[in-house]
């Protein structure tokens, strides 16, 4: 079997702490420097402008149809924010009833269902791993348990179509889908692709491949696991987005949860012409 290709990255933008959860919106490129407590976006020069600061981490963010942003806020109880036109930050949803533990990342439908998911457990005083959850909070601000036994649930995409769930499940080395029933309830879980690492943050392209974060590398990963595209790093990508033809990757030089400090900025954002443009927000 040919051996897949590796696409070489250039530095857009140094200097994070650690930067996470990047997103495509309105023609720039969105993220999170978590260590900072900062979400900016990054025009095509690279230079970043800081559009909301906030405490806790981490705190993953995507936008309702309507335009507001959501944001997951760790920080004085496990809460879902939403950010108003006027630019205040209020509750769209409660989560500690859920799960009490780590909300990690979100993605939202084109209905304004907000996927949501937990790690299950503490891992930032050192706690051992324990399965996470995942949640839906439903246009109506209402939160329910949609799928449990997930093994450190990571990055989510939805397809164009709005009809599956893609969930990296970090410790199980995989991604799983979902199928997505008419009342924003999960079904049909399956295996999408095993995966050769630890997948993190996931996007995926118009051609239905989905880029992988994974151990010093980003995989561009077909459904059945076959390798198609690959970029070696010399850092932890935590995180991709697809951007146009650009594939954005956020990296920085990993050391345990006790090197998470604003002192390491080892943080980047690296840039790569991608070979199929972004699938688009659903």
């Amino acid at each position: 079997m040919a051996e897949s290709p590796v696409l070489v990255p250039s530095v857009l933008l140094e200097g994070l702490a650690l930067g996470e959860s990047p997103r495509w919106h309105e023609g720039r490129l969105w993220l999170s420097d978590w260590l900072a407590g900062e979400v900016m976006s990054v025009d095509a020069a690279g230079v970043p402008t800081v559009e909301l600061k906030m405490s806790g981490l981490p705190f993953c963010f995507d936008w309702l149809p309507d335009g507001r942003l959501l944001i997951l806020s760790n920080d004085q109880g496990r809460k879902l924010l939403r950010r108003e036109a006027d630019g205040t930050l209020v509750t769209h949803a409660e989560l500690a009833d859920v799960s009490p533990y780590p909300w990690n990342e979100i993605v939202v439908d084109a209905h304004g269902n907000a996927y949501i998911n937990s790690i299950g457990f503490d891992m930032m005083s050192g706690e051992d791993p324990k399965p996470g959850v995942l949640a839906v909070v439903s246009p109506d601000d209402a939160v329910r348990q949609i799928a449990d036994d997930l093994r450190f649930p990571n990055g989510m995409v939805i397809t164009p179509d709005g009809s599956t769930l893609i969930v990296a499940e970090s410790h199980a080395k995989r991604l799983t889908a979902f199928d997505i029933a008419a009342d924003g309830d999960l079904v049909n879980r399956r295996v999408w692709a095993e995966v050769d690492g630890y997948p993190d943050g996931i996007c995926l392209d118009a051609e239905g491949a989905v880029w992988a974060a994974a151990m010093e590398r980003c995989l561009r990963i077909e459904e059945g696991g076959r390798v198609l595209a690959r970029v070696e790093l010399d850092r932890a990508p935590f995180a991709c987005m697809l951007g146009a033809e650009t594939l954005y990757i956020v990296a920085a030089e990993w050391k345990g949860a006790e090197g998470m400090t604003l002192a390491n900025r080892t943080g980047r954002v690296l840039a790569v012409q991608a070979p199929a443009p972004g699938a688009g927000h659903p």
